[in-house]
C-alpha cells in the first residue's frame, strides 16, 4: 500500500523582476538552504533549477549559458559543459541525470519560486 503526504509549498520572494535579464541567472538560497538557478529566457519564459552541477557539486548553473537545443530551451554548466533542459532538468548529456525544478512566476514586480515549507 502507498500513502501519499500532501507537502506544503509556498512562494518565496527570489527578486525584483528588474534585476532578472534575460539569459543571465541569479542564483537563489530557498528554504532549507537549498540553491536554485533562476533564470528568463528570451521569449520572457522563467525557469528555476538546482544550481549545484551534479557531475562536480559546484554551485556554478546560475553562471551557465543559456541556450537552445532542437527548440528545449537550455542551461550548460560553465565547468564541464552539461547540458541540460531548463524546463524539466533533464541531462541531454547523460539520461540518468536530473536537477529539481521549481515552478517561477513574475507578479510585475518581483520574480518568486514555489517551494516547499522550511522543516521546522
Amino acid at each position: 500500500m502507498t500513502t501519499a503526504y500532501a507537502t506544503s509549498t509556498t512562494w518565496i520572494d527570489a527578486c525584483a523582476s528588474s534585476r532578472l535579464h534575460t539569459d543571465d541567472g541569479i542564483a537563489v538560497l530557498l528554504p532549507g538552504g537549498r540553491q536554485a538557478a533562476l533564470f528568463r529566457t528570451r521569449d520572457g519564459h522563467l525557469y528555476a533549477l538546482d544550481n549545484i552541477d551534479p557531475y562536480t557539486g559546484a554551485a556554478v548553473l546560475a553562471r551557465g549559458i543559456v541556450g537552445d537545443r532542437a527548440g528545449t530551451p537550455t542551461i550548460t554548466s560553465p565547468l564541464l559543459k552539461h547540458t541540460f533542459d531548463l524546463r524539466t532538468g533533464h541531462s541531454l548529456d547523460s539520461p540518468h541525470v536530473r536537477l529539481t525544478t521549481w515552478p517561477v512566476r513574475d507578479t510585475g514586480t518581483t520574480v518568486q519560486i514555489r517551494t516547499p515549507l522550511a522543516a521546522p
